[in-house]
């Protein structure tokens, strides 16, 4: 089964859109990434959702990832509660719907 991977962002006032050009035309092209997609999930609050085939693939692109999001990571908002700028989990599938 496929492995997902959720995170959370909390955007800077004004900083939309920099943030979504931080993630466009390859550059959110990470090494076995199967799927990608970003919602928006509220006021200046996003979720990035990825799909990948195992993971051993998510994890061997977990600096591709850190480094695209160190690109843009002057733009969001600390998550609070020692969190950092980001709020990340993943797992395995366990039922298909």
């Amino acid at each position: 089964m496929h492995v997902y991977n959720v995170v959370r962002f909390k955007v800077k006032p004004g900083e939309e859109a920099a943030f979504l050009d931080a993630h466009r035309n390859g550059k959110a092209k990470w090494p076995g990434l199967e799927h990608g997609v970003i919602i928006k999930t509220g006021e200046r609050t996003f979720c990035l959702i990825g799909t990948w085939a195992s993971q051993e693939a998510m994890v061997a692109a977990r600096s591709a990832m850190i480094k695209t999001l160190d690109s843009f990571r002057s733009v969001l908002e600390d998550q609070g509660n020692g969190r950092g700028v980001t709020d990340a989990v993943s797992g395995a599938v366990v039922l298909a719907l």
